[in-house]
Parts: C-alpha cells; sequence; structure tokens
C-alpha cells in the first residue's frame, strides 16, 4: 500500500499562486504516471494535470491550461503543481493520484492510489 501525501494547499486570493507538492511513503513515483485532480462539494471529481513516469509528456484540463504546470522533482521523490493567476473557479480539495502504468493519463480510473487531499480555497 502506497501512501500520498499532499501539501502546500491554503486561501489565496484571485490572481496568486500556490505550489502543491505530492510525495510517497515508499517507493519511488518516477516509476509510474501521475495525475492531479480536484474536487467540490457536490461535483464529481475532475482531471487537472498529468505526467508521464519520465516527465516526457504532461497534459491539462483545458480551464487550467497555461496557468498550471505539473512537473517532478526527483530529488524530493515528488510531483509538483504550481499554480499561477488563481482564480475562484479553481478552488477545491486537491488530490495527487499514482498511476497504474508508466504512462500520463486523465482518466481516474487509471489511478491505482490516492492521496487524502489538501483544500485549496481562492478568494475573489
Amino acid at each position: 500500500q502506497v501512501h500520498l501525501i499532499e501539501s502546500g494547499g491554503g486561501l489565496v486570493q484571485a490572481g496568486g499562486s500556490l505550489r502543491l507538492s505530492c510525495t510517497a511513503s515508499e517507493g519511488a513515483l518516477t516509476s509510474h504516471g501521475m495525475g492531479w485532480f480536484r474536487q467540490t462539494p457536490g461535483n464529481e471529481r475532475e482531471f487537472v494535470a498529468t505526467i508521464s513516469w519520465n516527465g516526457g509528456y504532461t497534459a491539462y484540463a483545458a480551464s487550467v491550461q497555461g496557468r498550471f504546470t505539473i512537473s517532478r522533482d526527483y530529488a524530493k521523490n515528488a510531483v509538483l503543481l504550481q499554480m499561477n493567476n488563481l482564480i475562484p473557479e479553481d478552488t477545491g480539495v486537491y488530490s495527487c493520484a499514482q498511476g497504474r502504468e508508466l504512462d500520463a493519463s486523465g482518466s481516474a480510473g487509471d489511478y491505482r492510489y490516492w492521496g487524502q487531499g489538501t483544500q485549496v480555497t481562492v478568494s475573489s
């Protein structure tokens, strides 16, 4: 069982930035594709960003394209999500997930382990 731990959430004004980090209790995150998803009360989980095992491929939801960047920190065995120019619609609980395969994926069903999530709140 792999435990994923997110950090970096918080309260920020619209136009501000946050950087989320995802680390694992054991194992190398570089052995799998990784993803970030978000969820708000009453809504389904929404894909945000994904990165392949070696960082060679990334993909984003249209709503965050150009504002968010997913990357890997190999020294810290972490996956990062840099979020810039935040808007109130970005508010939600952000969770990282480890894929079943090496490839990146925007489908929640392709992920095996999930973190508990970190709250991001963007005020207008």
